[in-house]
């Protein structure tokens, strides 16, 4: 499939009345054009969220072990703790991009209040040993990646075609998970070389993330990356609303992408159990547990952009389930008697191939189905179902873990996940127009 024009004014703009009509004059590309280039605003984003995700992702890699191990806590109380840090933002999700969308162009200050407040929580971890405590912190950390998440993809998809979304997505999260990779490598690297290993990590991720919203404020673009196509007559654009936002959902094809999200997000297990069942299984020890995600980073960042293209050529919601798939064989592979030196590694890249079909993706489809006045409060919907139903299923799978065993958690849980991609396979979205992409 040729992608769009990198000269066209507008993305998304619509087609001269002169164009052709037939699907076969649509996807002939003239003499001299060239293949689009990722817009500056996704590379200026993708550094912002590479910087963050450094810093994020040392404290991810070593908190499920400062909490388990050296704080004590059960695995009931981690999985409180764990869904309050995945799953808290699906609070605030709504409100930022409804803010977002009011304001015009305040897709990039939401964002960075978001980042801000994110960066200010690092610190505070040195001061806090108790659940209570902990998981205030961890509420206020996950508020503002609620805060930034929606305007942040708003901004993508915004300065991006309906053809390239899934491309631009995927550069954007290959970006991310660079950092996501270097992340607990600094944290691994910084546990070795210090003698209170944890709250040198928690130090240095707070210097970092402050870097990222530094990077932010100088080189992303202020104002609204979208222009308004010229007309002769021009039509004020109407204020945004909650109202107008929650009626998104009565559009059939962002209402079954929300439906699915929500009901496969309550089958999706934590990357932190995933972690911790795989040391368990494998004997890892504690000083190499922070290099796991790794695993899952490498390949997330190796897969991102080909499946984010694969998506665009094949459809989003075929990639989106698949990528199901591959986090089912994951399940598979921890609960099978195959004790292989190949384990951890099949599992990983199967782990990191499922975000790399799922996460920007999703946010992909489900912007053709939203207007550009209400694009970051439609995509936190989206992110909202999806962050709720982990957040319900790190409890459900801690108390689970708690009450039965890791073995049998994870058995509920593969079922689950099995019967939520069939489901979802009932309730594919209808296709949008040729014109707007594919879903």
């Amino acid at each position: 499939m040729y992608v769009a024009d990198s000269r066209a004014g507008t993305p998304d703009s619509p087609a001269p009345a002169s164009a052709p009509a037939s699907a076969e004059g649509a996807a002939r590309p003239r003499a001299g054009r060239r293949r689009a280039a990722v817009a500056p605003t996704v590379l200026a984003l993708g550094t912002v969220s590479l910087i963050t995700d450094v810093s994020s992702e040392m404290v991810t890699a070593v908190l499920p072990l400062y909490l388990v191990t050296g704080l004590g806590l059960s695995p009931l109380g981690f999985g409180l703790l764990d869904g309050i840090y995945n799953g808290f933002s699906a609070l605030v999700r709504l409100a930022g991009g409804h803010l977002a969308d009011r304001g015009g162009g305040r897709h990039k200050w939401v964002a960075g209040a978001g980042y801000a407040l994110s960066a200010a929580c690092k610190p505070l971890l040195l001061l806090a040993h108790t659940l209570t405590p902990i998981g205030l912190i961890l509420a206020a950390d996950r508020t503002g990646k609620g805060l930034r998440t929606a305007p942040r993809d708003a901004l993508i998809s915004l300065s991006s075609t309906s053809r390239t979304r899934g491309r631009a997505f995927g550069v954007h999260r290959a970006m991310d998970t660079a950092g996501a990779l270097f992340g607990p490598l600094v944290a691994f690297l910084i546990l070795r070389a210090t003698v209170d290993g944890y709250d040198a990590v928690f130090m240095v991720s707070f210097c970092v993330a402050v870097a990222g919203v530094l990077v932010l404020v100088l080189f992303v673009p202020g104002g609204s990356t979208r222009q308004p196509a010229t007309t002769d007559t021009p039509r004020p654009t109407p204020r945004p609303t909650l109202r107008a936002a929650l009626a998104l959902l009565r559009r059939p094809a962002l209402r079954r992408l929300t439906v699915c999200a929500l009901l496969l997000g309550l089958a999706t297990v934590s990357d932190s159990f995933v972690y911790l069942l795989l040391q368990r299984r494998l004997g890892v020890p504690d000083r190499w547990f922070a290099l796991l995600p790794l695993g899952t980073a490498a390949a997330f960042l190796l897969l991102a952009v080909p499946l984010g293209r694969l998506a665009d050529r094949v459809g989003r919601w075929r990639v989106f389930l698949a990528g199901h798939g591959a986090l089912l064989l994951t399940y598979g592979l921890l609960l099978s008697s195959w004790h292989g030196t190949a384990l951890p590694y099949a599992v990983l890249v199967l782990h990191g191939g499922f975000y790399a079909a799922t996460d920007g993706v999703l946010m992909a489809a489900a912007s053709d189905s939203v207007p550009d006045e209400l694009r970051s409060s439609g995509l936190a919907l989206v992110q909202t179902g999806q962050a709720l139903a982990r957040f319900v299923c790190s409890i459900g799978f801690g108390a689970a873990w708690t009450a039965w065993g890791d073995r049998t958690a994870l058995t509920a849980s593969a079922v689950a996940l099995a019967v939520c991609v069939l489901f979802s396979l009932g309730l594919r979205p209808p296709r949008p127009p040729r014109s707007e992409g594919l879903a």
